[in-house]
């Protein structure tokens, strides 16, 4: 019985590797069935994604990790509300931007302030970067944004959302993203020039 499973599982690999999409398809066919190790495989093919979309978007390691399990999570509950009308890379891409979207909300409601003056100092310049640390420089850099700065540039730069769209999602004006990116820029400009 265990030697079935391992072969079985061992010919989902393959298959997996010989035509990722439509395997994905048949896992997602299979976890919406309650298959536990259908939806674990596909944790395994998408969450190194999801890790690094919430990272880039919160800026906290830690609070990435919370973020990527809270997103897991609510795929795992809504996975019977999945229509494969786009891939599931790409619906639960949407549910982690929901995830840390919400807890940037919740987050702004407890303090009850805008940005203050302190969040909007210059981010400390990541320094010489001529042995290849420019990509972790620039990691760094993103991640030392101030909050709302940082979010509207992972999901516009970096992700690839309208500001339109980031309006809608971060329940900001449109205009507002549009600084927020401006600002984001012209910190990170400062920091990795200087």
């Amino acid at each position: 019985m265990e030697a079935t499973a391992t072969l079985d599982r061992a010919a989902s690999a393959i298959t997996m590797m010989a035509d990722p999409e439509s395997s994905s398809e048949q896992l997602v066919v299979r976890a919406q069935h309650g298959e536990v190790s259908a939806f674990e495989e596909l944790y395994q093919l998408t969450c190194g994604r999801i890790y690094a979309l919430c990272l880039r978007m919160c800026g906290d390691v830690h609070l990435a990790e919370e973020l990527t399990q809270e997103s897991y999570l609510r795929a795992w509950k809504k996975l019977t509300t999945f229509r494969g009308d786009s891939l599931f890379a790409t619906w639960l891409h949407r549910i982690a931007v929901n995830v840390v979207l919400g807890h940037h909300r919740s987050r702004l409601r407890r303090d009850e302030r805008p940005a203050e003056a302190a969040e909007l100092e210059a981010i400390p310049a990541a320094g010489p970067s001529g042995d290849g640390t420019a990509a972790v420089d620039l990691e760094r850099a993103i991640a030392r944004l101030p909050d709302r700065a940082r979010l509207v540039f992972v999901l516009h730069d970096v992700e690839g959302f309208r500001h339109r769209e980031i309006a809608e999602m971060a329940g900001m004006a449109e205009g507002t993203s549009k600084a927020q990116l401006n600002r984001a820029r012209q910190l990170l400009r400062k920091a990795l020039t200087t």
